[in-house]
C-alpha cells in the first residue's frame, strides 16, 4: 500500500484516535493517525488524571505516551500535521496538511471539543480569499497583499514562507477579527483597524468542524452528530470523543474510539 494511501484516516491522537487506531489495526487495517504534536494537546498538557479507571494519579504526558507506544506499536502510522480539509470523491476521502495529501476509504474524526470560533466572514469567503494553508495557495496570491492571522506555534513559519515567495503580508495575532467583501476578500478588519488586502490565511491549531468537512452535521451544542455506532451524516464518516459530545471523559473517548473503528473497518468490509 503507499505511503499515503491508507484504509482509515483518524484525524487527531486524543484517547479517542489512538484507541481508534489500536482496532483498526485489530482488524488487519492500514491506519494514519493524523495530529499536531502530541505535547500540544490539553490530556499531555494535564498534570494529575484521576478518572480513568486503572490509572489513579497518572500525569497526561504519561498516559499520552503509553496511547501512543500502543498505537505506533500495533502498526498504526502516526503523522505530524494540522488537517486543513477534507473531501470526498468516488468512494473514497482525502485529507490535506500542509502541502501533503492521503487518501483512505473511512475517516474517523477524533479532535476534541472544538474550541474555534470562526471570524465574521470566515465561513462566507472561504475558498474566497479565505485560507488555512500557504503551501497549498500562496503561489495564488504572489505580488498581492495579504494578511496572515497568526494563533497557531506554526504561523510565523507560515507567514515567512508567503513572504520568500512574493506576497505582501501583514501579521497580526489578535482573535478580534472582521473578514470583509462581497463575492472576494477585499479587507480584514483587526481591533477596530482596516487592512486592505487580497487574501486572509488564517493560521489556528484547529481547523472548525464546519470548515473541515462542510457537509457534517453537528448539534445544537456543536458536537459532532453521530448515532450508537459512532456514525456521522456522510456514509463513511464516523466521530468519537469529546468531539462527538458529552461527558468529556477519557474512559468515553476510549470506548467510542474503538466503536467507531470497529464500525469503520465493517463499513470497509461490506463495500
Amino acid at each position: 500500500m503507499s505511503d499515503n494511501i491508507f484504509d482509515i484516516i483518524i484525524i487527531g491522537n486524543g484517547p479517542a484516535g489512538l484507541s481508534a487506531a489500536i482496532s483498526v489495526r485489530a482488524r488487519g487495517k492500514a491506519v494514519a493517525v493524523l495530529s499536531n504534536p502530541r505535547a500540544e494537546s490539553g490530556l499531555y498538557k494535564a498534570r494529575v488524571i484521576d478518572n480513568y479507571p486503572g490509572f489513579p494519579g497518572v500525569s497526561g504526558a504519561k498516559l499520552s505516551g503509553e496511547l501512543t507506544a500502543h498505537a505506533q506499536g500495533a502498526g498504526a502510522k502516526l503523522i505530524a500535521g494540522r488537517a486543513l480539509s477534507a473531501i470526498s470523491a468516488g468512494g473514497k476521502f482525502g485529507v490535506s496538511y500542509g502541502s501533503e495529501f492521503i487518501t483512505a476509504k473511512a475517516l474517523i474524526i477524533a479532535t476534541g471539543a472544538e474550541q474555534v470560533s470562526l471570524f465574521d466572514g470566515e465561513s462566507e469567503l472561504l475558498g474566497r480569499g479565505v485560507s488555512y494553508c500557504a503551501t497549498c495557495d500562496g503561489m495564488l496570491y504572489r505580488g498581492k497583499n495579504v494578511v496572515a492571522i497568526c494563533l497557531s506555534p506554526d504561523a510565523r513559519e507560515e507567514a515567512d514562507y508567503l513572504k520568500s515567495i512574493g506576497c505582501n503580508v501583514t501579521e497580526l495575532m489578535t482573535e478580534s477579527v472582521k473578514i470583509v467583501g462581497d463575492k472576494q476578500v477585499t479587507a480584514v478588519n483587526a481591533d477596530g483597524v482596516d487592512y486592505p488586502c487580497d487574501g486572509v490565511f488564517i493560521f489556528r491549531n484547529t481547523i472548525a468542524y464546519s470548515s473541515l468537512l462542510p457537509a457534517l452535521e453537528t448539534t445544537e451544542d456543536g458536537s459532532i452528530r453521530v448515532d450508537s455506532g459512532m456514525r456521522t451524516n456522510i456514509d463513511g464518516v464516523f466521530a468519537a470523543g469529546d468531539c462527538a459530545g458529552r461527558p468529556h471523559q477519557i474512559a468515553k473517548a476510549v470506548g467510542e474510539g474503538q466503536i467507531a473503528a470497529l464500525n469503520a473497518a465493517k463499513y470497509i468490509d461490506g463495500r
